[in-house]
């Protein structure tokens, strides 16, 4: 039997422990994959700090983790969109409440994954540039096409116009870029921000038109870039989006909805330094519940509904295998979508993933942070 580890969360606030894991054979509807790039998001590093607010469910030891690119070594019976061989990326649901179990982890040499959140990747692209796909797609595909958020039409390979308009707040973000690429190929024409610096970047993924997010006149010069079009709705990434969505949906026609995927200010307090302190946390949590209720009190005033969400949802609903199973292999392998934002690697190990945390909570701009596993 193959030796696995993993990078444990041991205990609260304290760094991750690279230690001995079981090796878990893939039960009926599972696949075990051998993780050859994993990448780092938000969520990993803010659950060791704020994990019993957020994820209650997760017990310690654990292991965390939701992007993963490698091979399938097996699969259980009933799995038959892939095969052992098969170079994969997948989303590890091991931190949704539904699954909620550390042989789901992407941290680690061998994980399990569910086939719904598995896609096969071509040959010209790496484990690298595949890792930094499957949150960022998975969160941004809810947002967009989930019955109860912005109920988008879905991909395709040849989308009809549509004549019809989505803001897109973070178009830089992993979830921007994905969301922009899936709004694009679904028909749709997007409207997003970013630093002007990544203008390139979302202008290249799709996006009709980039704003400054910076900008004082932001919310005045897209509710003018939209007059006369038909708006469908926005998804809201980075903190302080979803108050300037609704702002802007307020002066526009069409559908009055936001799906926010993201807190309502910014985590940088937390993130100042070496080390997270619960001042620091017990000063961002006021600010926090005070920021919903603003967006929440300003969602009333303009009639417009602000639906907050994550991506736990898709482990169960039709949007996993919508995406992962009939659009994104075919459109990866055609050039139709490509890995964004762009892979930055820091580490060879398991062992590097506590640096990945450190320097992603530091801050990123328009990259992923990768660990290539040997």
């Amino acid at each position: 039997m193959p030796r696995n580890q993993a990078a444990w969360m041991a205990v609260k606030h304290q760094p991750l422990q690279v230690k001995e894991a079981p090796y878990t054979e893939p039960g009926p509807g599972e696949v075990l994959v051998r993780n050859h790039a994993v990448a780092i998001n938000p969520v990993d590093w803010a659950i060791p700090f704020f994990g019993g607010m957020m994820f209650s469910w997760i017990k310690y030891p654990f292991v965390l983790g939701s992007d993963l690119a490698g091979e399938v070594v097996a699969v259980g019976e009933g799995v038959t969109t892939v095969k052992p061989g098969d170079r994969v990326l997948a989303m590890a649901a091991g931190m949704v409440k539904q699954r909620a179990r550390s042989a789901e982890g992407a941290f680690q040499a061998y994980s399990i994954v569910l086939p719904q959140l598995t896609t096969i990747i071509p040959d010209q692209i790496s484990y690298v540039d595949a890792s930094v796909i499957p949150l960022g797609i998975t969160t941004a595909a809810c947002g967009l096409f989930q019955s109860d958020l912005l109920a988008l039409e879905r991909p395709v390979a040849n989308p009809p116009m549509r004549d019809q308009w989505v803001l897109i707040m973070g178009g830089a973000t992993s979830v921007g870029a994905n969301a922009i690429q899936l709004a694009v190929a679904a028909g749709y024409s997007v409207l997003t921000t970013s630093s002007p610096k990544n203008f390139a970047l979302v202008t290249s993924l799709g996006a009709a038109q980039a704003f400054d997010y910076h900008s004082k006149t932001l919310v005045a010069d897209m509710a003018a870039a939209l007059q006369g079009k038909e708006v469908v709705g926005a998804l809201a990434i980075g903190a302080g989006s979803a108050s300037d969505s609704l702002d802007i949906l307020s002066q526009c026609q069409g559908r009055k909805f936001v799906a926010s995927c993201s807190a309502p200010i910014s985590l940088d307090a937390v993130a100042e330094g070496s080390r997270i302190t619960l001042g620091a946390i017990l000063k961002v949590l006021p600010a926090m519940m005070r920021g919903r209720m603003h967006t929440r009190a300003k969602s009333r005033r303009y009639g417009i509904v602000e639906k907050f969400y994550d991506a736990s949802s898709v482990v169960d609903n039709e949007i996993g295998p919508a995406i992962y199973q009939d659009y994104l292999g075919a459109a990866l392998a055609e050039g139709r979508f490509r890995p964004a934002p762009p892979a930055t690697v820091v580490g060879s190990s398991l062992n590097d993933i506590q640096k990945a945390f450190d320097i992603q909570r530091r801050g990123v701009s328009a990259t992923k942070i990768v660990v290539a596993l040997e």
